[in-house]
């Protein structure tokens, strides 16, 4: 993709689609592969310093390109080892990115559009309305950035971020071909190499994003499902009224059959005090997720103003966990972490201006079949 200057951008772009770009230069496409590695493995911004490609060839591939990295205006480091950037988008907004190292690995939650269409009432990130979807080069950018961030001079570069999780900032699946390039370059062997076991695309439950996955990728799925029945969770998750919960589940089993491995899906259920935590409803959810082969993540709602939610007890916590662990699921709770940077779960963007009328608009034209989220399906 061009950038303002008219130069194209290489820091998104695939091995297969640098092997076009080359050829069509009149280059090898071994040319490709080199530069996928000085870019993302050796964290270099500059076409002059792939040192192994010749005078003339990068002079002739600066005329035509450039390597556009994250444009950081904030970054802060918590006490507990996670890491936050604030990261300025060219239209002026921003998105963010956190990394969290626990139990010998590093995970990097990286944002996919610019604010949010989807507006789960609980979520500080729909706050913010919705902006625009995040080029593929602006999403690995993320990674090339956090992996940068552990660089020391002089000494070989150490692999930090070991699991990416598309779960930050927008609805991955309503920006589907940028977050599935992206997701191509953090498991390219010649990139950052990350497993297919280690990348874990987060969803609200798009249906048609869903069943187009199979066949195009095999990354992890996490389902944001967060109520055990379709009145609440229409309530917490307005798309539901478009998907409802047994067509999601009908997708998400879609998927994980066209794996050809043993996989299950992560239901990640954000507990909120007296509104879905109730025992009722981990009976509830321990019977609705029957048939799906999964393993779920409670998480503990993160406290932000004018929310409207509380966070509830570790006593109703730890019972909600219980009954499902009784039903015989394989439950953990999330750690809070990052929290003294606002850098948790549900609050990556800080403090924002409450736009509920956007919230109303969004849903009448979802009913209507005119919404953001339509328009995106239609990509899809």
């Amino acid at each position: 993709m061009n950038d303002e200057t008219g130069l194209v951008n290489l820091m998104g772009m695939t091995l297969a689609e640098l092997e076009t770009f080359f050829l069509d230069m009149g280059e090898k496409k071994y040319r490709a592969q080199q530069v996928v590695k000085w870019i993302h493995q050796r964290g270099v911004d500059e076409i002059d310093q792939m040192s192994d490609i010749s005078k003339v060839t990068r002079e002739k591939l600066k005329q035509v390109a450039t390597i556009r990295t994250p444009e950081v205006t904030y970054q802060k480091y918590s006490k507990d080892g996670t890491r936050k950037w604030i990261i300025k988008t060219p239209g002026g907004s921003s998105i963010e990115a956190v990394y969290i190292p626990e139990d010998g690995r590093g995970t990097l939650c990286v944002s996919s559009q610019i604010g949010c269409a989807l507006d789960c009432s609980f979520c500080s990130t729909g706050k913010q309305g919705f902006n625009g979807d995040l080029t593929a080069a602006e999403i690995i950018g993320q990674v090339w950035l956090a992996a940068k961030s552990f660089d020391v001079p002089g000494q070989k570069r150490e692999r930090r971020v070991t699991n990416v999780v598309m779960m930050g900032m927008g609805e991955p699946l309503l920006n589907f071909d940028n977050v599935i390039s992206a997701m191509n370059l953090m498991m390219e062997d010649n990139a950052y190499g990350i497993s297919k076991r280690r990348v874990t695309l987060s969803t609200s439950g798009v249906v048609p994003g869903i069943e187009k996955m199979a066949g195009l990728t095999d990354v992890c799925l996490a389902l944001s499902l967060h109520a055990p029945n379709d009145t609440l969770r229409s309530q917490l998750v307005p798309l539901n009224k478009k998907y409802n919960i047994q067509a999601v589940l009908d997708a998400c089993t879609t998927y994980m059959d066209s794996l050809g491995d043993i996989r299950v899906v992560t239901v990640e259920y954000t507990l909120m005090n007296g509104i879905n935590d109730e025992v009722e409803h981990a009976h509830e959810l321990a019977q609705v997720l029957k048939n799906l082969p999964c393993k779920i993540n409670l998480i503990p709602f993160n406290p932000y103003p004018n929310s409207g939610y509380e966070r509830p007890s570790n006593n109703r916590q730890h019972k909600f966990r219980e009954i499902l662990q009784q039903a015989g699921y394989n439950v953990t709770i999330r750690k809070t972490r990052g929290d003294d940077i606002d850098a948790a779960c549900g609050q990556l963007v800080g403090q924002v201006a409450d736009m509920t009328r956007r919230s109303e608009k969004f849903i009448q034209a979802t009913e209507l079949g005119n919404s953001a989220a339509d328009k995106a399906h239609n990509r899809i």
